[in-house]
């Protein structure tokens, strides 16, 4: 498998779909419900899409069904991440942080081995991603970030497999958003109650835009694994945080410092290195 030009724009296009829906979160007023909005956003989005699609194979079921327990985790966090703290901070440390574990075990669990280029252009790209997170802080927003990192690293590794095994990764990724929709909602309702379906009837279209980014990102990701060594994708499409800068700096207008832009020469860099 090689990380082909048409894969890489993809994966830098579903990169870009991830930070909007990011920002979209970190834009709201309450995380948690609006995280819980672009789960059922993205449950509507695969069902609507699903019978149109073939069902993936018996191998994959149980990759999927750890995938959706793990979201539960990764969903939590990311609305505990932007509660305490800036877009700008939280996401380069979420995004950062599991692709080099991912990249470290590739070759174990999928027997991929890296160049020592491409190794190089890891370490560029989430050196680079890591350093956008400068700034004033809460520790809280630190901690939930840095645990998140930990859980993007296991759900890459099982929905890379499950999307391997699946023989349809599209509709893998569409099976996984409506059972993962269907556990958000039923936290949600534990944990807020009858606020979720009254913030989803006020705020639908904000749900099904967010929630159309979040899937198209993923699905992107996972065919390109399909296509790619896992790593490189997994890695590649980090380069999120870049147009999370971007769509901070312009809509919620937080500060794209220096040392941001020089982190973006880092980042790009490494994609050079990626494909030596």
């Amino acid at each position: 498998m090689e990380l082909t030009v048409p894969v890489t724009l993809a994966v830098l296009g579903g990169a870009l779909l991830h930070a909007a829906w990011n920002a979209l979160v970190k834009g709201s007023a309450d995380k948690e419900l609006d995280t819980c909005a672009v789960a059922a956003g993205a449950g509507a989005v695969a069902l609507v899409t699903l019978p149109f699609l073939p069902i993936p194979a018996a191998a994959s079921w149980p990759w999927l069904a750890a995938s959706a327990a793990v979201h539960v985790l990764y969903f939590a966090f990311l609305a505990g991440a932007y509660r305490y703290g800036d877009l700008s901070y939280a996401y380069p440390i979420m995004r950062g942080g599991g692709p080099l574990v991912v990249a470290a075990t590739a070759a174990f669990v999928f027997q991929e081995s890296l160049k020592h280029s491409q190794w190089l252009g890891v370490l560029l790209v989430c050196g680079g991603v890591l350093a956008f997170a400068t700034g004033p802080h809460d520790r809280r927003a630190t901690l939930f970030a840095v645990a998140n990192a930990a859980v993007i690293a296991a759900y890459t590794l099982i929905d890379a497999q499950g999307a391997r095994a699946s023989e349809a990764p599209v509709a893998y990724t569409l099976w996984f958003f409506a059972a993962n929709a269907l556990t958000i909602a039923a936290m949600g309702m534990m944990r807020r109650g009858v606020a979720v379906p009254h913030y989803l009837r006020r705020h639908w279209l904000r749900a099904l835009a967010g929630g159309a980014c979040s899937v198209g990102s993923y699905a992107v990701a996972l065919w390109a694994m399909t296509r790619a060594p896992v790593a490189l994708v997994a890695v590649l499409r980090e380069t999120s945080v870049i147009f999370g800068a971007i769509l901070a700096a312009a809509v919620l207008h937080e500060k794209l410092t220096r040392r941001r832009l020089i982190a973006t020469g880092a980042v790009l860099a490494g994609l050079v290195a990626l494909k030596l």
